[in-house]
């Protein structure tokens, strides 16, 4: 995918700090920030990274060692695809096949690609670092991250993922080759033309847009979200934080690039899952889509009044009887999820 062409908007660089001996970094800068960050130097200390940069040769062959056998998900596009994951050109499916095969056979097959002019593109997508490369966690740790943050690994060659957001927060920390990130503000969702919400690659809702084509003129909003974006490229040792629901297009430059990445929730809550978001959207599709304007908006109304506003909203009533108004226990999270499944 190349770059962005000259007719658009350029993306402003991305707000960074760089992390070295005389500026160590300081974890609190992330506390509550809604707004990414590219974090140079972040883990150049680690043992992978540095054998990434002696070459591509050593750093595959560290992650052969450590390589237990388990199969990780895996996705092969057609060359004639210019490595971007998607679909194919009348939507009617996916245009990758997927497999499950050990990180070393992976590894091989994209040894064999970097020798070919039009390759397939090939990911290894999202595999857990503990099932597959356990081995690998013991140097390779973020200590400012709850322990229960487990990373997830990403390797492959000539790629792009498209689009999309994630509802966790998240930290991706580039192993080798390199990666460029291009990311949009939550705001600029009616500029970028997303795909159907319940037939996604991989699960998440992508752009139809290609970055790198921005006078198409099926999406003529691309350009106003272009002049909203934020760029970074990274290299071995680089990190980026990603504050949930942020859009971002991720670019693989190079015949091999992994990345490990950590993602986590914005709130502790008893009982809250990422996915509760995607279920509450589809939901109100469900309740509100096809009601008419008027009650449409009153219901907007409603929930900007007890879910999306900051007034405590059951003040009035005695502390016993605020029921599902009430701080979410495990007790009320309960009664949450009941009263959500009785009126499906």
């Amino acid at each position: 995918m190349s770059h962005v062409s000259s007719t658009a908007p350029a993306p402003a660089a991305m707000e960074e700090v760089r992390v070295d001996a005389d500026h160590p970094f300081d974890p609190g800068i992330l506390l509550g920030r809604e707004r990414p960050l590219a974090i140079r130097g972040l883990v150049r200390d680690w043992p992978i990274v540095k054998l990434a940069l002696q070459s591509d040769t050593a750093f595959a062959q560290r992650l052969a060692e450590l390589d237990n056998g388990a199969d990780v998900s895996t996705l092969m596009v057609a060359p004639e695809a210019d490595g971007i994951v998607g679909y194919s050109a009348d939507l009617g499916q996916m245009n990758y096949q997927h497999f499950k095969v050990p990180v070393t056979l992976g590894l091989q097959r994209l040894a064999s690609y970097s020798r070919r002019e039009h390759a397939p593109a090939l990911v290894i997508q999202s595999a857990r670092v503990r099932d597959c490369l356990p081995g690998l966690l013991e140097d390779h740790r973020l200590p400012f991250l709850d322990p229960a943050v487990e990373p997830r690994l990403w390797v492959g060659n000539k790629a792009t993922t498209p689009t999309h957001f994630d509802s966790m927060r998240n930290i991706a920390c580039v192993l080798c080759g390199a990666r460029r990130f291009t990311l949009f503000p939550p705001e600029q969702l009616p500029n970028l033309y997303i795909g159907p919400l319940d037939f996604a690659p991989t699960g998440a809702a992508i752009s139809m847009a290609r970055l790198d084509r921005p006078d198409d003129p099926r999406y003529p909003r691309l350009k106003q979200a272009l002049a909203s974006a934020q760029v970074a490229e990274l290299h071995p040792g680089d990190a980026i934080y990603i504050p949930s629901l942020w859009w971002h297009n991720v670019e693989s430059l190079q015949r091999l690039n992994a990345l490990m990445n950590y993602w986590w929730n914005s709130t502790d809550a008893p009982g809250y899952n990422s996915g509760h978001g995607r279920a509450a959207l589809f939901h109100c599709l469900l309740a509100f889509r096809e009601l008419p304007a008027a009650e449409r908006e009153q219901w907007r109304r409603m929930l900007d009044y007890y879910v999306f506003g900051d007034e405590d909203v059951a003040a009035h009533i005695p502390e016993q009887r605020r029921g599902v108004l009430g701080p979410q226990t495990p007790e009320i999270v309960e009664k949450l999820k009941e009263g959500a499944r009785q009126n499906l």
